[in-house]
């Protein structure tokens, strides 16, 4: 049988790759951390030539030529002689590979190393626009960088819209005609669920989360909960950024970063948490794969199902701040010394439209991605454009969720997303909520007592049950075929709403 060793000159040139590609992600990590403002304009050169020269080495004749000795040049599937096969890992890293190699043979070079360059660029200036509030200064840049994405489309090639060349990069085999039919199934539900939350006699008031908290305790106490979870802060970091975010430069070395409001205890606490669900999942692949398609993560839709599982399902729960809620209180004895643990949970689970998608409850949150679902295909269709962004947004913001953001900061320019050209992106997070729950819900029945283990402070049997189901496989399975896997079914919005009913349902007495 062929094996993975079977394939060590194409595992040694993917390496190579990986090592510059790894070095190119240190400083862009860098620019959103610590480097200083003038260092922009270099730095968005250094990182394009990393990356052309990744591209280049990965388009090759002589990558072409390795891949041919094993691949069936049609489908990329691994070729079979009579009496021959081929062991998992070697079949999906051929498969896998031949897929990165195919989608970056269409980009030329100098194409590739101008969208990296100008989405540095854009990405520096997204971060003064937003801090000045002033989207015109944005706006040239992100015209540049979605004319660059549509040219993309056109080259990767597409049926039906040219958003679904960029989808497919982000969710493979994603198209507007599958994800539709799940928007419009939890709009469904979701909206009417709103409406019983919005005329409930339960009235929640969360203004305990908006006192006074110390920066530097916030941290201090998302550094703990992360160890908890079983982040090792001896293989990664926590920082501060505009945005934050997670990247990965080896399974030893992976880096989260949050941001912390003095009066907003929710955007530290949860956004340390859902980083850190990122961060798991980058510590856990298998690193005797690095370098290769299986020792990267499958898919944003499942990457973001460990961030949403971990905020969300473990973060919002009762049995979770059982433990941690003392530890809390004690953080921050002035400001919770008379709130009570139910007022605590209630407050955190406040159901309410919201201007800040990152800062959204479970319910509203998947609205925030349905308006820039929509808002990406018409922008890369070209049937609206950039100068007209700030207006269809507060717009959709009012049909979605009934308020009008009051400025562009909190608006069209909240998310970094289109400034690193990352469109397709958006939909990725809905589906991760969807996988979160249907994950969450297998490992109750899968770990005994897992909800005494949280009460208990114990997450670090979760986090080795989602290590072994998901993180260490990388790509070794498709999406659907790893869901499948784990939990018997393909992605599907009834347990993510039947979790949202009964939640809810109970907070707010429906």
């Amino acid at each position: 049988m062929k094996t993975f060793a079977t394939l060590e000159p194409l595992t040694t040139r993917l390496l190579e790759i990986q090592r510059i590609n790894s070095a190119a992600s240190v400083l862009s990590w860098d620019q959103e951390t610590y480097m200083p403002v003038g260092g922009g304009e270099a730095r968005a050169e250094q990182i394009a030539v990393l990356q052309g020269l990744a591209h280049e080495k990965l388009v090759s004749p002589d990558m072409q030529t390795l891949l041919s000795q094993w691949v069936d040049p049609a489908t990329g599937q691994a070729a079979e002689q009579p009496g021959d096969s081929w062991d998992e890992p070697a079949r999906s890293l051929l498969r896998e590979t031949w897929r990165d190699f195919s989608r970056a043979k269409k980009l030329p070079s100098d194409f590739v190393v101008a969208l990296s360059r100008e989405c540095s660029l854009a990405q520096q200036v997204w971060a003064e626009a937003r801090t000045k509030n002033k989207f015109s200064m944005f706006l040239p840049n992100l015209r540049t960088v979605l004319r660059l994405k549509r040219e993309e489309a056109q080259y990767l090639g597409y049926q039906d819209s040219p958003y679904n060349a960029l989808l497919d990069v982000y969710e493979p085999g994603a198209t507007i005609a599958n994800l539709q039919p799940v928007f419009t199934a939890l709009k469904a539900r979701l909206v009417p669920l709103l409406k019983k939350i919005a005329q409930s006699r339960v009235k929640i008031d969360d203004s305990v989360l908006h006192h006074s908290y110390d920066q530097a305790r916030q941290l201090e106490f998302g550094r703990l909960v992360l160890t908890a979870m079983g982040y090792d802060f001896e293989r990664g970091r926590l920082d501060l950024s505009a945005h934050p975010f997670t990247t990965s430069f080896h399974p030893t070395d992976v880096r989260v970063t949050t941001r912390v409001h003095e009066h907003e205890l929710q955007s530290c606490l949860f956004s340390c948490i859902h980083e850190g669900g990122h961060g798991l999942y980058d510590q856990g692949l298998d690193q005797r794969y690095f370098g290769t398609p299986l020792g990267d993560s499958v898919s944003l839709g499942i990457h973001e199902s460990q961030s949403r599982l971990w905020e969300n399902c473990v973060g919002r729960s009762q049995p979770f701040w059982r433990f941690f809620y003392p530890i809390l209180q004690q953080t921050f004895h002035e400001q919770l010394r008379g709130v009570e643990i139910d007022q605590f949970y209630a407050a955190i689970n406040c159901v309410k439209p919201s201007l800040i998608r990152v800062e959204a409850d479970e319910l509203t949150y998947n609205l925030h991605i349905m308006l820039r679902f929509e808002i990406e295909q018409d922008l890369v269709e070209d049937k609206i454009q950039p100068e007209d962004l700030p207006a269809i947004w507060n717009q959709k913001v009012e049909d979605y969720l009934g308020i009008v953001p009051p400025s562009d900061a909190d608006g069209v320019l909240q998310d970094v997303h289109w400034s690193f050209g990352a469109f397709g992106y958006f939909p990725t997070y809905t589906l991760g909520n969807l996988y979160s729950v249907q994950f969450f819900e297998q490992a109750k029945l899968e770990i005994p007592n897992l909800e005494h283990e949280i009460a208990a402070g114990q997450l670090l049997s979760l986090r080795r049950w989602l290590e072994q189901k998901i993180h260490r496989w990388g790509r070794m399975f498709t999406p659907a075929h790893l869901a499948q896997r784990v939990t018997g079914a393909t992605v599907s919005p009834e347990p993510f709403l039947n979790y949202a009913e009964k939640k809810y349902g109970e907070i707010y007495q429906l």
